[in-house]
């Protein structure tokens, strides 16, 4: 029905910066709240940013001030532009989607299938 898809995700080093991408598609009729996911290895899969489709961002501490969410609605796109990382920034980033498949009244909730992120000199 939709498809989610992340992409951007690499090696880089401590303190440099990277932008991931998620696209929606499918049979869409209205995408929702959208966000960024993450889970570093052998821990849970935690919230980190979302943003609503009005604009609205809301952030995790552990990346507040380091990291932008951002949306382009034309596009069913986010994007998760992430700046200074650090070490425990090593994960991999899922994308959430929410939206309202045509020919169904209720949101429904997309992952993706994640983009691996690592930190590391």
């Amino acid at each position: 029905q939709v498809e989610v898809t992340e992409s951007g995700g690499g090696l880089v080093q401590p303190g440099a910066s990277l932008r991931l991408s998620c696209t929606a598609s499918g049979r869409i009729f209205s995408m929702q709240d959208m966000g960024w996911y993450r889970q570093a290895p052998g821990k849970e899969r935690e919230p980190i940013a979302n943003i609503t489709k009005g604009m609205r961002t809301h952030y995790a501490e552990s990346v507040k001030g380091r990291f932008i969410i951002s949306r382009d609605n034309d596009k069913n796109t986010i994007y998760l532009q992430l700046n200074s990382v650090k070490p425990e920034d090593t994960a991999v980033y899922y994308c959430h989607a929410g939206a309202i498949v045509r020919g169904r009244p209720e949101i429904a909730g997309f992952w993706g299938k994640g983009t691996e992120v690592t930190v590391s000199s």
